[in-house]
């Protein structure tokens, strides 16, 4: 049996349907079509796939994995027991890697 991929809540559909309509329409194509291909394999095998390590808390829920579609990346979360695909965000890399906590100078020291 496949998986069903859903939005955990109607504020993450709506700002991942925002984010995708200014997404150029050739990357569109791709996001969809690796979003369809989660039902099947939720854990693609490759470069593109990335399960995290640690806690990466994306709007109340914890991501678990990235996937990368050209510069956009898609966090989301696998629920085993109901056989669901959480997305969770769908950012541009830079605004990926951006929105992330990152140690300032004074942390190092």
């Amino acid at each position: 049996m496949g998986y069903e991929v859903v939005f955990p809540s109607e504020r993450v559909e709506r700002a991942f349907q925002k984010i995708l309509s200014k997404i150029p329409s050739a990357y569109q194509a791709a996001i969809v079509t690796a979003v369809r291909s989660l039902t099947t394999n939720p854990r693609p095998e490759g470069k593109r796939t990335k399960k995290l390590a640690g806690q990466l808390i994306v709007s109340q829920f914890t991501a678990q994995y990235r996937l990368r579609i050209g510069p956009y990346r898609l966090l989301y979360d696998i629920d085993e027991q109901r056989k669901k695909v959480l997305l969770l965000k769908l950012a541009k890399r830079d605004e990926h890697t951006s929105t992330m906590a990152k140690p300032s100078i004074t942390d190092r020291y």
